[in-house]
């Protein structure tokens, strides 16, 4: 093989796998609500995320309810309005940091069992979650 043919092979392949590799590399974007968003669940088809902006200000979170279905992966941004606070589920190991106002933390997990489980702002060694600052997470 003469070097002309090595170079159009070559400059085939890396071709082939360049337009490869931009179809695999889409993606679907999930639209996080706006804070005071009625909707308590956003529609997604099985296997995307489902994500949910949660606002935490003193002992009170936006979303007192989130709905998902079991199995969904859930994304949930958690933005500090004012004070500090973090979002909390233990029954999926899910924890948002601590932040201050104006800041913003994002946890994922997979809601991977069906119940109603309480998530709540940890600060003050559950200070925040006695006087009120608790939702419900129902995985159905």
């Amino acid at each position: 093989m003469n070097k002309w043919g090595l170079w159009i092979i070559v400059a085939a392949v890396v071709l082939i796998g360049g337009a490869f590799y931009l179809m695999s590399g889409q993606q679907s974007v999930t639209q996080i609500p706006p804070a005071g968003e009625p909707i308590i669940e956003s529609p997604a088809p099985a296997g995307e995320v489902k994500s949910f902006e949660v606002e935490g200000k003193p002992f009170e979170f936006s979303l007192k309810e989130i709905r998902v279905n079991e199995g969904d992966r859930v994304r949930i941004t958690f933005k500090n309005t004012e004070g500090m606070h973090d979002w909390v589920i233990d029954e999926f190991s899910a924890r948002a940091k601590q932040i201050q106002a104006g800041e913003t933390d994002t946890v994922e997990f997979v809601a991977n069992k069906k119940g109603t489980f309480e998530y709540y702002c940890s600060v003050g060694n559950g200070f925040h979650r006695q006087q009120g600052m608790v939702g419900k997470l129902i995985v159905e």
